[in-house]
């Protein structure tokens, strides 16, 4: 029996509940009007952390919550099928959020890193700068490259805060402020 076996029974008792009725019309706007980037890490899981229910928030995970291109693309699609979708709708807050004792942290780590990148033919610098050493300071980063993507609507407040893995709470460490573009 695989792993996963237990998931699947978990999903045959969700199913049989009414939750899967209870979700968005349009799947681009979340009950919450919530768009939360953070990090793939199992112990930021955002339904425990946050009490995100289903259909509540869009919810990007990756590792260390970073916004990498892929994420800019992602925030881009979203924001684009709301201007020509939904135009007159409430619009939505952008939520970074990174923690700390990080896993991303080990992208620092030269040898280790190098090993991955030439192996996996990835740019050493790029993914270097993955690095969560200082979650305060990558929110703060992250919060500003997207305040500043032109693909994110003005309408689009974005905002950031650390986890604390110790304590279980978030700290904001940036409030939340409209996109420039």
């Amino acid at each position: 029996m695989s792993r996963f076996a237990a998931y699947v029974e978990r999903n045959q008792a969700f199913a049989a509940t009414d939750a899967k009725s209870r979700v968005p019309e349009i799947p681009f706007i979340p009950f919450k009007q919530t768009f939360v980037i953070t990090c793939l890490d199992p112990r930021v899981e955002p339904a425990a952390v946050l009490g995100v229910e289903l259909g509540e928030a869009i919810v990007l995970r990756n590792v260390g919550g970073r916004v990498t291109p892929a994420t800019l693309q992602d925030v881009a699609w979203i924001s684009h099928l709301h201007e020509a979708k939904t135009p007159d709708a409430d619009w939505f807050d952008l939520v970074v959020i990174h923690h700390t004792d990080c896993g991303s942290a080990l992208f620092a780590d030269d040898e280790l890193r190098g090993e991955f990148t030439e192996r996996r033919g990835y740019d050493d610098a790029a993914v270097a700068a993955l690095a969560v050493l200082d979650p305060a300071a990558t929110v703060r980063e992250d919060v500003d490259r997207l305040r500043a993507f032109p693909g994110l609507s003005s309408r689009v407040d974005v905002s950031g805060y650390v986890y604390d893995l110790a304590t279980g709470l978030l700290t904001e460490v940036a409030s939340p402020e409209a996109a420039t573009t």
